[in-house]
This record gives C-alpha cells, structure tokens and sequence, in this order.
C-alpha cells in the first residue's frame, strides 16, 4: 500500500469509525489517537490494530476513563479494546493503573489488567501480577498475591483484594501481613480504609510490636494513631505480664490498655493474678486501675494472699509495688483474713495496712466497724492494723494493732468468749502461723479456764499492765499477765452478764471470709458492659 492510499484509507477508517461511536449514545470505546492501524480479517478476524509512532501511544476513551498503550486490538462489533506495552488506564484523578496487557470492554465496563500491575490512588499504590477493574460497581480485585504500600507508613500482602473505590476501602483474604513503622499483623480478612489508616480484622489475628504481642479475633487497629480495639478472645502479652478480657483498647505510644468485662491479669515478675471487669493499665509506669469485683491473687512459697474490693490501684515495679485497695476491702488467706475500708500494701516496707473510715464522724446513730482480722478462730480489731511481711520470701512477720485492740476466741465447749484487750498490740508469726502475741498497756483479759477434761473450772476476768500469750496449733499455750492490777476468778454460775464483755466488744463472725468466693458475697450485683461487635461499612 503506497503512502497516498495509507493516508486516506486512514482519514476514511477513522471518520467511520467515530460516526458509529457516536451513534450509540456515548457508550462506545473511542479511539482518541493512534499512529497507525491494520485492519486485516484473516490475520486478525473482526479487530482493528491500533499501533503507537514516535509522536505517542495510542489513545482510549470510554465514559471517563482515559487508556494509553503502544498497541490496541479493537473489536468493534464487541466494544472491547485489548491493550499491549505500557498500557496506562486513568479514571479522574482517583484512579491510575498500569499494566504490561489490559482487556477492556465497553459494555460491561470491566478492565482486566496483568502483568506488572501498578493501582494507585491519591493515598496508596497496589502491586500485583493480574486484576479485575469493575468500574460499573466501583471495584478492583486479584486473587493471585498483592501487595499494597499506603504512603509513608504501611505495607500490606495478601493472596486477594477487594479494592472498593467510593470508601477508599481494601479487603484482604488469606495470608495478610500488614507491616507500620512499629507493628507486624497477621490476620486471616482483614479491611483496610486508605485514608484514615484503619484497619478491622476478621479472624485469628497476631500483632506483634518490639515488646508486645497482641491477638483477638475481631478487632480494629488505628495505624496513624497506634491505638487498636480488640474483642473476641482479646489479649496483650507483654515481657513479663498477659491481659485477657472480653474487649481491649490499646494506645502503642503511651503504653497504656483499657479492658473491659472478665478480665484476667497475670504478672509473672510480681507473681499476681488480678482480675475484674474495667481494668487501666499504664505499662510504661507499671501502674494499673482495676475495679468491679476487683481481686489480686499474690502467689507465695506455700500459700497465695487475696485481696478484694470495688476499686483496686497497683503503681511501681518489683521492688516498688503498692497496692491499694478502698471500699469495702478484704484479704483472704487459708489461715488469715481481713476487712476494712481499706487496705494499703507496700511491698519495698512489706507493710499491710487495714484501715477503717469513721463513719460515726457523718452518723452518729451508725456503729462503727473498726478494721478486723481472723487467724483462724481469733478475731482481732483495732483502729489500724498492720501485717509486716518478710520481703525475702513474702512470709508473714509481724503483726501490729494500733489503739483498741481486742483478740476475741469463741469458748471452745460453751457460749462465753475469751478476750484480751489493750492500747496496743504486737503478734509474731513462724511458718505464716500466729505464735505469740503481747497486749501492751492497760490490758485487760476474760478466760474461760478448763481442766484437762475440758471442764469449765472458772472464768478469769483481770486488768494487767502486759500480757503475753504463746500460741500452738491455734491454742494458748501460755497465758501470761505481767504487772496484774486487779482480777478475779468467777464461778460459771456467778459471772453475771455486765462481766462477759470487755470495752468494744463486736463480735462479727457472719463477715468473716472462709473461702475466695466468699470475698464477694455482700458486693452489690454487678451488671456487666454489653460488647457491641465492630460496626463498618
């Protein structure tokens, strides 16, 4: 063909060509440019080729979408373009993909896209091998690997995607593995939103961070913020500590969680579990808030020491850790247990301190309830109580009753109780068993005496400046009044009622705690916070 007849066989092809274009309402493909062109049924049946020159690639168009490439096959009959070398499909500014071969066609406007496959959006760029462009709905998938990287910050890989392009959303199935500046996330479907950086998880999903481990079920990660929320078997492993709970929220700059509903808090440095259902923990200054049915279980060589109450605060590390514990407070051991209003642990001093609010300071007609402690059949009271633990091995000491102390011992056979009151109280362990015990100025005592057959011989009622008492196996030993000021032996049947007890008796058996579960028996009923599940678009 000589190069008149090329020319005008051109002019003629392409006017034809845009009339019939034209004819169909604008839903045609339009070839916009093209260097030069072959239309030949035998070797290429029903398509025109459409090859680039020197002055540029060949141009597409079809319902704002614009298409370069070096050679197009376009099939007329059809509307459908095949695309080949350097293929570029724009859609707006939204939408710029490319490919080394791309099918598109112009009555289903779907684009199919291989090799070498570049999607970028305003705010990532998507790389994959093959992917479908339905741009009737609005969404690009592939099914064969991808990799997306959202500018600056976040790699994303999968088998398969889902692009939906008017919520600037991914969905990803099957082998996810989203990379930040600070975390590795595995997860089985996973959505992602371009812009805001947000990322909800479907499925079995780990988050790893430099000292954290983080894994749930549902949940959704912030990664322009760092701060995620997890529901569904949701737990935060850190160095040295594991929180589980019904819904978790966690901020990765500051180190800090917020737990909502059956949490459970194990610290294996400090050797406690602590659970509850609202929880706060500050990891960065091993600090933690802890309340509804708030119990910290502290495990010893031999035995593990409970502590109860509505609202429980641990601050400080190993050495340092405080606890304390307010309203309503309880401690529970098998061979010791307390209440006050308060209780307040220091572990560097291995101090306990049970501690009483006056309510008689807003109530005067309200009976005040001094801080008690039972040792097995002993109840003691007082205005403060300590219990001084031995730092080395978390054994108790030591034990000090400030200001009215009272040990009251129901009579082992009959109604009457033995009693021992005094300004002050001192008491020493062996083994965590109560061994002696020294009532320290204006003591005063009632003690029922028995025989070796357990006969009732008297009852002694005295005033002593001291008296020390030596205890085995929860039974006195020795009873000894130092510096007796006054006292009398009474026969049962004339000690008379003003003379059973001493100055602040109360006795309060029906409040001691037996047993872990009785620490909650007279909490308020609890209703707990109902999880709402994740909901996107």
């Amino acid at each position: 063909m000589n190069n008149k007849l090329y020319i005008l066989s051109f002019i003629f092809l392409t006017l034809n060509i845009s009339d019939r274009l034209f004819s169909q309402e604008n839903t045609n493909i339009k070839i916009e440019t093209a260097g030069f062109f072959d239309k030949d049924n035998k070797k290429f049946p029903n398509a025109t080729v459409l090859t680039r020159d020197n002055l540029g690639q060949v141009v597409i168009t079809h319902e704002g979408v614009k298409m370069w490439c070096n050679q197009a096959f376009f099939y007329e009959d059809k509307n459908f373009i095949e695309a080949y070398g350097n293929v570029i499909l724009k859609q707006g500014d939204t939408i710029d993909l490319k490919s080394s071969y791309l099918e598109y066609n112009g009555d289903s406007k779907l684009a199919y896209a291989k090799g070498n496959v570049i999607l970028k959006e305003p705010t990532s760029t998507l790389y994959t091998e093959s992917l479908f462009f339905d741009r009737d709905i609005q969404e690009a998938y592939y099914n064969n690997h991808g990799k997306l990287i959202k500018h600056p910050s976040d790699t994303i890989v999968s088998d398969q995607g889902r692009y939906f392009m008017d919520l600037k959303k991914y969905r990803f199935k099957e082998n996810i593995n989203l990379k930040t500046p600070k975390n590795d996330i595995y997860s089985k479907k996973l959505d992602y939103f371009t812009e805001s950086g947000l990322a909800y998880f479907f499925g079995p999903t780990d988050i790893f961070s430099e000292d954290t481990k983080i894994y749930c079920e549902i949940g959704y990660y912030d990664t322009n913020n760092d701060v995620g929320y997890f529901i569904k078997n949701a737990q935060i492993d850190f160095n040295d500590s594991e929180i589980k709970a019904d819904s978790i929220y966690f901020d990765n700059k500051i180190n800090y969680a917020a737990a909502t509903n059956n949490i459970k808090i194990t610290d294996t440095i400090n050797k406690t579990t602590t659970t509850g259902h609202y929880a706060e923990i500050y990891k960065s200054i091993d600090s933690m808030y802890i309340t509804k049915k708030a119990l910290v279980a502290s495990y010893q060589q031999k035995d593990s020491i409970y502590i109860h109450s509505d609202t429980i605060l641990m601050t400080g590390n190993e050495e340092n850790r405080i606890i304390r514990a307010y309203k309503n407070a309880k401690i529970y051991k098998a061979d010791l247990s307390g209440k006050a209003d308060s209780i307040h642990f220091n572990r560097k001093s291995g101090i306990a301190q049970l501690i009483n609010i006056n309510d008689q300071l807003t109530n005067p007609f309200i009976k005040t309830k001094k801080p008690i402690l039972w040792n097995l059949e002993n109840q003691i009271t007082g205005d403060s109580i300590h219990l001084l633990f031995n730092i080395d091995n978390d054994q108790l000491d030591s034990l000090l009753v400030f200001n009215n102390a009272l040990i009251i011992n129901k009579d082992s056979l009959g109604t009457g109780f033995n009693q021992i009151s005094g300004q002050k109280l001192y008491g020493n362990f062996i083994n965590n068993e109560l061994k002696k015990i020294d009532i320290i100025k204006n003591a005063e005592s009632i003690y029922y005496l028995r025989n070796s057959e357990n006969e009732l011989v008297g009852i002694d009622r005295s005033k002593s400046g001291k008296i020390k008492i030596l205890l085995d196996n929860n039974s006195i030993k020795k009873f000894i009044k130092i510096n007796q000021i006054d006292g009398n032996t009474y026969p049962e049947d004339e000690f008379l009622e003003e003379l059973k007890f001493l100055k602040g008796f109360y006795f309060r058996e029906e409040e001691k705690p037996n047993s872990i579960k009785d620490l909650f028996k007279d909490d308020p009923k609890l209703i707990l916070t109902k999880i709402k599940s994740l909901q996107i678009n």
